[in-house]
């Protein structure tokens, strides 16, 4: 399948959500080492159709949690794996090459950098995923995904 690999996007395309590289590679850290978190409390103040932040820091990863109903963009990360836990609802994520990995409640997968993927709600989901820190991002579009919206 050929990849036409764009560098970010910064306003919704296709229905998708909206997100940038930068913005994603620069969240800020919510709360420090040391302090309790209730994240079943973060999920479900979460109304947002998309919401995706860093909780903590470990080392120089962290553990994001993101909310959302939806689909997002096609994406690999160059130097980072991403390990995804879902907490609430369903989580498809589709590889390039036709595989979809189907995640229910406290079911895990590790994506290997360098792998193409993107990440699609089947109805509100909650996830946690951890990966680098300020793991770089590079979106791509598929030549059979132009000019429709796949959802």
């Amino acid at each position: 399948m050929p990849l036409l690999v764009v560098a970010s996007f910064s306003e919704s395309e296709g229905g998708y959500m909206d997100i940038s590289a930068d913005a994603y590679m620069n969240e800020p850290v919510r709360y420090p080492a040391l302090q309790v978190i209730d994240l079943k409390e973060e999920g479900a103040k979460v109304d947002d159709p998309y919401r995706n932040v860093v909780i903590n820091r470990v080392n120089g990863s962290c553990l994001r949690l993101a909310v959302f109903d939806g689909e997002y963009l096609w994406h690999y990360h160059p130097k980072s794996d991403e390990l995804f836990i879902v907490v609430e609802g369903c989580l498809a994520i589709d590889l390039e090459g036709g595989r979809e990995i189907r995640l229910h409640p406290w079911e895990s997968v590790t994506i290997p950098a360098m792998t193409v993927h993107r990440t699609r709600a089947i109805g509100r989901t909650v996830n946690l995923c951890f990966e680098e820190l300020s793991a770089e991002t590079i979106f791509v579009e598929r030549a059979e995904d132009r000019g429709h919206d796949s959802r």
